[in-house]
């Protein structure tokens, strides 16, 4: 997807672009009968690819997001400001931005998630392989869900929402709604906060034999987004 890893960087960043890009992906690979899994922004751009309907798929996954408009966390604002402030320090060392961003993120499997996105220039200096700006920016964007009718948009396949029990964003009042959009999901509960992946990573992972056994497919992409 856009603006993530070593994809193009585009100042047009919302769901139906982020869509658009799946699409585009699955179509070219000739890709037929996936399963897409995704976490967070991953997991609204998956429903979305899933509601639009443009590219057949097989089997849902979403990690702690809802098919809402909702408010994000202050936490990702934060994680931009200290990703800035680790751009314009023009560090030489990891560890050295790992220091700066520890003043905005205490968990250490978050902060390793986010430096992930960091590498070294041909200059020696360390920087950011993602636009921080152009996230930064599109940070309401990424509040939105860009259908807001279930009689209008609606997925009949199987889909699994993994949620944080101690995240907000896949409340139980959330849960109609999901119905009404997705009719055949179901739920699943990890005792973690929203970074389901990096802070319970067996747990996530023991639901897979589930995952296999909802979507009945053989084998789940390695895409996660």
């Amino acid at each position: 997807m856009r603006n993530h890893g070593d994809s193009s960087h585009d100042p047009r960043h919302n769901y139906t672009a982020l869509a658009e890009d799946v699409e585009g992906f699955l179509q070219k690979k000739n890709i037929k009968d996936s399963t897409l899994i995704g976490h967070s922004m991953g997991a609204k751009t998956a429903m979305a690819v899933a509601l639009r309907k443009n590219t057949p798929i097989s089997g849902l996954i979403s990690v702690d997001n809802a098919p809402v408009d909702a408010a994000l966390h202050s936490a990702f604002a934060k994680y931009t400001q200290g990703m800035k402030r680790i751009e314009d320090a023009q560090l030489k060392k990891q560890s050295e931005a790992d220091a700066i961003l520890k003043e905005y993120e205490e968990s250490l499997p978050v902060r390793q998630f986010l430096l992930t996105n960091l590498m070294r220039g041909t200059d020696g200096i360390m920087k950011w392989r993602v636009p921080i700006k152009i996230l930064s920016d599109s940070l309401n964007n990424m509040a939105d869900f860009p259908f807001t009718n279930p009689e209008e948009a609606r997925w009949e396949g199987p889909a699994l929402f993994v949620r944080g029990t101690k995240s907000h964003y896949v409340a139980d009042e959330m849960l109609p709604t999901i119905g009404r959009f997705f009719p055949r999901f179901q739920l699943s509960d990890v005792d973690c906060g929203h970074w389901v992946i990096s802070e319970k990573p067996e747990d996530f992972r023991k639901g897979e034999t589930s995952c296999e056994a909802l979507c009945s497919c053989g084998s789940f992409t390695d895409e996660y987004f």
